[in-house]
């Protein structure tokens, strides 16, 4: 709209800031975390207490590379990312931190039943049913990634808040590397599509979603538009 000033018209500016796809690192670094932790508790590798702590440092920046990619899902307008980036991305930092805790002697390291952890995990699996519900409007794999993380972080709690850990957190552990993979193929075929600007790898969408074109223009902002995909390329003018 013109802004008027003294009888005045000057034209209005309308600024684009084309973004990158914010879940191509968002899923990256969620399947890099949650394969490391979920193989090392589904007893791929590792030793009893001690192979955690050499986890932590890379899990921890992983998770402040998946936080920053939920608020620039912010500035997209993907609400579904801006959570799901934003959430588990708080937790693996929170992990990070609670781990220097442990290794400083100031928390001691619990044993038996860890209902602190236990409510880490229903506030997870409370928020990630919820955006398992919301992705299936989007497409099968972020349907799928947000429900393994749901099923991994409801099976984690209960372990943790009963006390009764092993065989569960073995299944946990299993249901999670799900999640990294699915976490994994998805951000996969969003760099793919982005570099060859077509699909290569697809991921299902559903609902609106598949009839929706990669990016939307934002209703009533000139200028603004939503999506993950690519941004929109100037079109080269016809030759008269």
């Amino acid at each position: 709209m013109p802004y008027y000033e003294n009888n005045e018209t000057t034209p209005a500016r309308i600024y684009l800031q084309p973004l990158a796809a914010p879940s191509i690192l968002g899923l990256y670094a969620l399947a890099g975390s949650t394969f490391m932790l979920a193989a090392h508790a589904a007893g791929w590798f590792g030793r009893p207490g001690i192979t955690a702590v050499y986890l932590w440092p890379f899990v921890s920046m992983l998770g402040i590379a998946q936080f920053l990619a939920g608020m620039w899902a912010f500035k997209a307008r993907d609400g579904l990312a801006t959570a799901l980036h934003g959430v588990w991305g708080s937790f693996y930092i929170a992990f990070g931190v609670l781990m220097v805790e442990f290794l400083n002697g100031r928390l001691p390291v619990p044993g038996g039943a860890f209902p602190e952890a236990g409510f880490y995990f229903i506030v997870l699996a409370a928020i990630s049913w919820m955006l398992a519900w919301a992705a299936i409007g989007e497409s099968v794999l972020m349907t799928l990634t947000c429900a393994f993380l749901a099923a991994g972080s409801t099976i984690e709690a209960i372990a943790w808040m009963t006390g009764i850990q092993g065989g569960l957190q073995l299944a946990g552990g299993w249901v999670f590397v799900a999640a990294s993979f699915c976490a994994w193929y998805t951000a996969s075929a969003l760099t793919l599509k982005e570099s060859f600007g077509r699909t290569v790898l697809g991921i299902g969408k559903l609902g609106r979603a598949k009839e929706a074109p990669v990016v939307e223009t934002g209703t009533g902002e000139p200028g603004v538009v939503r999506g993950q995909s690519m941004p929109l390329m100037p079109q080269p003018e016809a030759s008269h």
